[in-house]
């Protein structure tokens, strides 16, 4: 009974930490999903393209705050407590979503329109910067030994969750309205159901406690905090690397998979959304297995098989899904790509757990995902649009997947080591 009695108390603490997680993911996606809409509203031009790249920039913007607020908020965490640094990053983050619900359109108050919804962005970028990192970190100091790939993997898998529901919404919009309700209007929704569901999760998020690995440490001041991550550099940048591959591939198989279904391969909106959905639900299904899995085989196995493979498939994949268009391979190629992605993910998080120490472990891990992000992920969307539109080769995004792939199998073997990553056990790193 006692056991039991643990583990459910557990699942509910994984339940409130991740919370919060979700509504940072669901953002980024919604805006992703209906970057063409917000183009209309927001970034009127005779020119589609142009339109739409500054729609697709803006949602890159926002991870260019990310850096400093990983080093901000992260800092924050490390010597307040996870605790306190998550409750800081859900009420920056809900005000960026309200700030991009309700601006007004550029017809109704000119430029300010954009300078908004880039403020917007600005503000949720800031507070992501160490969202992730704080979920991940306090999740992989509650872990059992034995099991904390397992439990950090629920970061992740929350994050599929937004996927989904973003998804379902977006088939739910596309059947109830039209193409230009959708635009005039329509792409609000989300964002405002974002909005409906803020003081929920301040209410879930509040009932967390303190990670005892955190009140076990000796406090620091600011000035340690910084003085450690300067010592640990290298640290930081393998990792960075490490991030670089997930932060490409989780960008080009969701947020990006509506725009380029739509407007690269002719598809109806609707297929795209679709496919979304069932990218999300392969994600969510097999991130915490694949997470048992480098639980019991280590993570430099998983990493290295996982961003191999995918250096080696991803052109060739797109090439035959751009010959041959239609839902059926599209699906294919994502969902296929999600098994991939979620065999690396599910071993990339407690990875960066596992080689950053722990009195900068919040720091640290904000830092290294969040400046992958910034230069990899967010831009991710416009640097395929701009690649396929300077070579007129619509497989193009493969060749920036592939790119992101041999980045992270040369640092997985530079420095994971693997048999000490898994039960529980203390991690080393590559000096």
């Amino acid at each position: 009974m006692a056991t039991h009695t643990a583990v459910d108390a557990r699942a509910g603490t994984v339940f409130r930490v991740v919370s919060g997680n979700f509504l940072e993911m669901y953002d980024f996606m919604v805006y992703g999903f209906y970057a063409s809409s917000i183009a209309k509203a927001m970034f009127p031009g005779d020119n589609e393209f142009i339109s739409l790249l500054l729609s697709l920039a803006t949602f890159g913007v926002g991870f260019l705050m990310r850096p400093l607020g990983a080093i901000v908020l992260g800092s924050y965490m490390d010597k307040h407590g996870r605790r306190a640094g998550l409750i800081v990053t859900l009420t920056l983050m809900s005000i960026g979503v309200l700030l991009i619900a309700v601006t007004p359109s550029y017809a109704s108050i000119g430029l300010l329109a954009p300078v908004l919804v880039i403020a917007g962005r600005l503000l949720q970028g800031f507070s992501a910067g160490a969202e992730s990192g704080g979920v991940s970190v306090y999740l992989s100091e509650i872990a059992p030994p034995g099991r904390r790939g397992f439990y950090v993997s629920w970061q992740s898998a929350s994050q599929q969750i937004s996927v989904l529901i973003a998804a379902i919404l977006g088939v739910v919009l596309r059947f109830t309205l039209t193409g230009e309700q959708m635009d005039a209007w329509g792409w609000r929704i989300p964002f405002l159901f974002g909005c409906s569901i803020i003081p929920v999760l301040f209410w879930i998020r509040r009932s967390v406690q303190e990670s005892h690995v955190f009140k076990a440490q000796k406090p620091q001041s600011v000035g340690d905090i910084f003085r450690s991550l300067a010592a640990n550099w290298k640290i930081i940048l393998w990792s960075t690397m490490l991030v670089t591959l997930t932060s490409i591939m989780f960008y080009l198989i969701t947020a990006y998979t509506p725009t380029y279904g739509r407007a690269v391969l002719g598809l109806k909106p609707i297929d795209t959304f679709w496919v979304t959905i069932g990218v999300a639900m392969t994600t969510f299904v097999m991130i915490p297995v694949m997470a048992a899995v480098s639980d019991k085989v280590g993570r430099r196995p998983m990493l290295a098989g996982s961003s191999l493979i995918i250096a080696l498939v991803s052109y060739p994949a797109l090439s035959w899904l751009v010959t041959a268009p239609s839902f059926g391979t599209l699906l294919a190629v994502e969902v296929g790509f999600a098994v991939l992605y979620a065999t690396y993910q599910a071993s990339l998080v407690v990875t960066l757990t596992e080689i950053i120490p722990p009195n900068v472990r919040g720091t640290g891990f904000s830092l290294a995902y969040s400046l992958s992000q910034a230069i990899f992920g967010g831009f991710t969307p416009a640097i395929c649009t701009v690649l396929i539109h300077i070579t007129g080769n619509k497989a193009v995004p493969g060749v920036w997947l592939s790119v992101g792939a041999v980045l992270a199998l040369v640092a997985t073997l530079a420095v994971v080591r693997s048999d000490n990553m898994r039960v529980g056990k203390v991690s080393t790193v590559a000096s």
